[in-house]
């Protein structure tokens, strides 16, 4: 038996037991840093725990809940952002042999209540007064939940139904005085096969289902990650991923494992702000993060001028040149090396561009983890060539998310790297990936004919994606299944491969979907990205108008219309785009059109903006 082997198959039953484990192994080492808003409006200023100091917290929430009544595998909701208390509190959770039920704080108050009483959760943990309200609100509706624990106490009146995590604490700790063994008796009595977390897919049709893990793909995907030697003890993680999607929460289990340090804070608008402060060493982040960070950089070029676009311009041609070089030297040699005269040239455009570019994301980045959806191949070869380096992997909920990475130095831009160890793969005849391992999901709650159709018998869970495998082992993803276009020509076409090229292209895109099942041509409703947008509008004789105003703008259109144009001359012709519209605004979660974790739900944007798809293909022929 390899040592892979011996890591993976001899697990602990739970990642509970995994964080008994790393609190013992190195109760003085640092665990979490997460920011304290400084008074005055100053920087914020950054504290630290310990493993031991995060376990005392762990602990006494464990206790807290098991005085409240909490019993094995019953179900404890967490509705807050992404924050150390998120993490603290789904480790009590876990500790008290309860299970986790995730709720996106974004979620409004129906779609919660439904994900509250479907789960059967017993105690609520809400980040504040506005997450209270929304239980408030329904709480005729959920009689099974007995409590609610607010994590900030700003605005929130106690009573018999409602008290703070504090409080929490507080009465874990007077209860584990009486009770010493409490919490190691809870842990040693967790099974591998019982339930640890019911993550509700946010899904891009329908409601929510409900995602049962047990403890043992938790402990599995800690051990598996551990054994690609991606990570080590050494490294900084920044974590800003929201936690009730899967892709965020694995990272936990990952960083118990291998037991180095992570900075929390899931503030998104202070991502450029925290890297200079944390230096983070690794970072796990969704394309959409690579596509605004590349068009805000091409957007400040092109705003400098003449000259320093150009120069951006030339870099991002030699970056990518220089990646793709490296990358096939590599699969061919084993060796990285580039021709010289190509090496110079990037020596140059590193120090015009590149090392700027590194620094913005603190200087000290290895490496970042790109998962949820396709990041668009020429924005990560611009990256890899810039030396930032993007590891796509690949998972969804049913599978604990990381199901594939890419491999450190022989990583393949395109694609989503290797199984990660212990994980089968196969590619059905219809291109379906399917996935077996102890990642796969127990099933989901209450649906077992919804189970059945995705998860056989014998193990193997059906993806719903097409992909490809390469004949060393790695995957390329191409599209969703059910997502696939078939023009009335009888042509099929993968809309999110279109998407990602003109993502690559387009330097002020958002979000782009491309529409053409049934119709006999393709077109595309495409909304920009304003920061973007409103920069190139100054030097475009429309400053000072309104977003919708510069969208709904001739020169606007005339400038997309030219990147369409470029798209189009790099596709077959049957998938090139005839005609687009702007969207006067931009997609997003508040309006169901994107989930929290940036996937576009096409039918929800198909229905809302069907008017703008019957005038592109009005008059035309539909045969």
């Amino acid at each position: 038996m390899s040592d892979t082997q011996t890591l993976i198959e001899n697990r602990p039953p739970s990642v509970a037991a995994l964080f008994l484990e790393r609190v013992a192994a190195t109760p003085d080492a640092e665990a979490y840093r997460y920011p304290v808003p400084a008074s005055g409006g100053g920087p914020d200023e950054w504290k630290s725990l310990t493993w031991a100091q995060a376990a005392e917290r762990v602990f006494s929430i464990a206790a807290g809940l098991i005085e409240l009544g909490v019993e094995p595998e019953q179900r404890v909701a967490l509705a807050s952002s992404t924050r150390v208390e998120w993490i603290l509190a789904d480790l009590g959770i876990l500790c008290a042999g309860a299970a986790t039920t995730t709720v996106y704080p974004q979620t409004n108050a129906e779609e919660s209540a439904f994900i509250l009483s479907d789960s059967a959760s017993r105690v609520l943990i809400a980040e504040d007064a506005a997450q209270l309200a929304k239980a408030r609100e329904k709480r005729a509706e959920l009689p099974e939940l007995t409590r609610v624990v607010v994590i900030d106490p700003e605005g929130v009146e106690t009573d018999d139904w409602v008290l703070t995590l504090a409080e929490l604490e507080a009465r874990g700790s007077a209860y584990l005085e009486k009770h010493p063994e409490l919490i190691k008796e809870r842990v040693g009595a967790i099974t591998a096969d019982q339930l640890a977390t019911l993550i509700y897919t946010s899904g891009t049709t329908g409601r929510p289902k409900g995602v049962r893990l047990p403890h043992d793909n938790w402990s599995y995907m800690a051990k598996a990650i551990a054994s690609t030697g991606l990570l080590g003890q050494d490294d900084v993680q920044y974590l800003w991923l929201p936690l009730a999607h899967v892709f965020g929460k694995v990272l936990t289990s990952g960083q118990i494992e291998v037991g180095h340090v992570t900075a929390v804070d899931g503030r998104v608008d202070k991502i450029i702000e925290n890297l200079p402060v944390v230096r983070p060493t690794y970072m796990a982040a969704v394309p959409r993060i690579f596509e605004k960070v590349y068009n805000g950089v091409a957007a400040k070029a092109r705003a400098g001028g003449g000259a320093k676009y150009k120069i951006f311009q030339w870099a991002a041609e030699v970056s990518r040149d220089y990646a793709k070089a490296s990358q096939d030297n590599f699969r061919r040699t084993g060796s990285a090396s580039v021709p010289f005269a190509l090496g110079a040239k990037h020596k140059v455009a590193d120090a015009l561009v590149f090392a700027k570019i590194r620094e913005a994301f603190g200087g000290n980045l290895r490496a970042c983890i790109s998962g949820s959806a396709a990041l668009a191949p020429e924005i990560g070869y611009f990256f890899a060539g810039a030396g930032i380096h993007i590891l796509e992997g690949y998972g969804l909920t049913e599978s604990s998310a990381a199901s594939f990475v890419n491999p450190g130095e022989a990583y393949r831009t395109g694609t989503v790297g290797k199984p990660v160890p212990g994980t089968e793969v196969r590619i059905a005849d219809d291109g379906e990936i399917l996935l077996r391992g102890p990642g796969i999901m127990e099933g989901y709650h209450g649906l077992p004919d919804k189970t059945a159709e995705v998860l056989e018998a014998d193990g193997w869970f059906h993806t719903g994606d097409i992909g490809e495998l390469s004949a060393d082992g790695y995957l390329r993803i191409t599209d969703r299944k059910k997502d696939l276009i078939k023009t009335s020509g009888g042509k099929y076409i993968a809309p999110a491969e279109v998407e990602g090229q003109f993502k690559a292209v387009c330097p002020y895109v958002s979000n782009i979907l491309v529409h053409g099942a049934d119709r006999n041509f393709c077109t595309a409703l495409i909304a920009l990205d304003e920061p973007s947008i409103l920069e190139w509008a100054k030097g475009n004789g429309l400053e000072g108008k309104s977003y919708a105003d510069v969208v709904a703008a001739p020169a606007t259109v005339a400038l997309v219309e030219g990147y369409v144009k470029e798209l189009n001359g790099g596709l077959q012709r049957w998938q090139t785009i005839k005609k687009f519209r702007l969207l006067p605004r931009d997609l997003d979660v508040e309006h169901g059109e994107i989930t929290p974790s940036l996937k576009l739900k096409r039918p929800v944007v198909e229905k809302a903006y069907k008017h703008l798809i019957d005038e592109m293909y009005a008059g035309a022929r539909e045969a």
